[in-house]
Parts: structure tokens; sequence; C-alpha cells
């Protein structure tokens, strides 16, 4: 069904030409979402979404299609119609991971999506109670094999667990992961002792890292944060080529192309703007990227080699 809707696309575009996107947009856009409300993608895509009505005299309305470990989402993005009126900001997990991590999952992400582009990195922090009183990766190692099982930690993104078992089965730590339902709860959890060590988008835990409630200890980002200079990267700690979390824009396979350049040009052009930029993306912790469709096409099909091979190498069980 899929390829007769793109074949159809197709048929569309040689026969509209140009002249599609010059009548594009007539009526509301939605924009899908895998997340919840009031999470990091969920805020900035609706900040997005007012700037991009006022372009597009449009109005675009968010949709949270959350759960399933961000797999409803995708397949309620997979299965809209290509027409331009519904577009996508997906994770990582939904675009490449959730292939291998699941036993089946339902949609196909290698065809069912068009790329606009990738909005941006999410950068993930490692913190830590301050009660804990350790300040540094080995240090937290070394707290744990002194105390073996009573320490938990939690992580939302699947490479980091991944990294967190590279670095239990390197330093010998000994720490149990739990699993936690967002953003929100891992805050919660962190700040009253639940779960003393949290790995998670670093917009969580700007205030609480700045007021000395909670030690940040590593980020997964290639270059320290502006925000936190003295934060180490994952990467200066031996650490490296673990997939960072990102958030992209993407339409049901089949979506005109003209209608994607046309997305993709205003989607931009906002992300890039100076003021938006500082405030809604770099001032809390967020790496904006706002690449070309190609770009990010194979920027998806490098990161799926990689997801691939990662998780063989892990042994982890698909679920």
């Amino acid at each position: 069904m899929r390829i007769v809707k793109a074949l159809f696309a197709a048929a569309v575009i040689t026969a509209a030409g140009p002249a599609l996107a010059d009548t594009y947009p007539s009526k509301p856009i939605r924009i899908i979402t895998a997340n919840s409300a009031g999470g990091t993608s969920d805020i900035f895509v609706r900040a997005l979404g007012e700037e991009l009505q006022k372009r597009l005299g449009q109005p675009i309305v968010i949709e949270n299609r959350s759960g399933g470990g961000m797999n409803i989402g995708g397949r309620a993005c997979a299965e809209a119609p290509n027409d331009g009126y519904t577009i996508c900001i997906l994770p990582g997990e939904t675009l490449v991971l959730n292939e291998f991590t699941f036993k089946s999952i339902p949609f196909h992400p290698r065809t069912d999506f068009t790329p606009i582009t990738n909005a941006f990195f999410n950068t993930q922090v490692m913190v830590v109670s301050a009660q804990l009183n350790v300040k540094a990766l080995d240090e937290l190692a070394a707290l744990s094999k002194a105390k073996p099982k009573t320490l938990n930690y939690t992580a939302l993104s699947i490479p980091m667990q991944l990294m967190m078992d590279n670095w239990k089965k390197r330093t010998g730590a000994d720490i149990v992961f739990v699993p936690s339902r967002g953003g929100g709860d891992m805050v919660t959890g962190l700040l009253t002792g639940t779960n003393p060590v949290v790995i998670v988008g670093l917009p969580n835990f700007i205030p609480h890292i700045r007021n000395g409630t909670v030690k940040a200890i590593a980020m997964d980002s290639d270059e320290r944060s502006p925000l936190f200079p003295d934060v180490p990267t994952l990467k200066e700690l031996g650490y490296p080529g673990y997939p960072q979390v990102y958030f992209g824009f993407v339409a049901p396979a089949g979506t005109p192309k003209p209608i994607i350049d046309r997305l993709h040009s205003e989607i931009a052009s906002i992300g890039n703007d100076p003021e938006f930029r500082k405030k809604r993306l770099i001032d809390i912790g967020i790496v904006p990227i706002f690449d070309k469709p190609e770009h990010f096409g194979r920027y998806i099909a490098d990161q799926r080699v990689i997801a691939e091979r990662l998780i063989r190498e892990s042994g982890f069980q698909p679920r």
C-alpha cells in the first residue's frame, strides 16, 4: 500500500510540478510527536509550531502519540496520509534503534518515512545525587563496588544504557539499572534519592546542576557544553562512538518533494533564526542541526549501521 501511495505521489509531482508548493498549505498541518507533553521535543515543537504557523498561514496542531517505546508515534506517522498535512518529529529510537531492540515494530523505519531535517541533538548528561559525594565517573565506579547492589541508575536512551553496560564491564562497577517512564520521573527520583544516578537530557537538570542539588559528571556531546565547560564528555573519558540522542522531522513516505523542500526551508529558517536558536536551543543545552533532507537521510543510514553493530556486540536481547 505504501508503495502504491509513493507511486501515486510521484505521478502527482510530475503533473503538478513546482505549482504544488505554491498552493501549499491550504488547511491545518498536524505535527505528530512520539513523546509525551512537557518533554524536551514537545516544548521545542510547540515553540517552532507557533513560528511555522505565522509563516505558512495555517494552524499547526501538535499531536502527542507517546508510549510503546516510541513506536506508537512511529506507526501513527507511517500510516498518515502523505499529502504534506502530517509531518512528524521523531527520535533516533523510532527512526533507527527500535528496529534492533524490539522483536517486531508496527512500521518499517527504512521505507515508511521521508526525511525533512534533523532538528537537534539532545545532549545527555549523567548526574548524581549530591549526597553521594561523587565528582567523577571513576569515583562512582569505586563507590558502587564498595556498596555492591545498593546503587541504581536510570536512563531513557538505549545508547546510554549500552554505554553503562560497557562501563560496568570495564570497571567492575556494581550498579543496577531501573526503568523510568520519563524525564519528569527521573528528576523526582534523583531529587528524592530513589534513583541516585540518572542519564537524561540536559534541559531537565540545568537549574539543579547550577544550584548544586545534583552533580553532573559526564555528557555525551561531541564537545563540552558551553553551559557547563567543567563537565567532561564521555569521549574524553574513553567511551566514544555511542549514537547521540536526536530528534528529526520526517513525513510519511511518498510526500511530494516540492512540499518536503518547502517544509525544510521554513523549519530550517526558524531554527537558524539567531533569537529562536539561542532561546529555544542553545540556552537549554540543545545542539541545533537543521540539515538538508538528503544529509539527514544519509545520517539515518549511517546511524543504522552503527546501531546494529553496537547492539549485536553488546548482546542486547530484543524485547
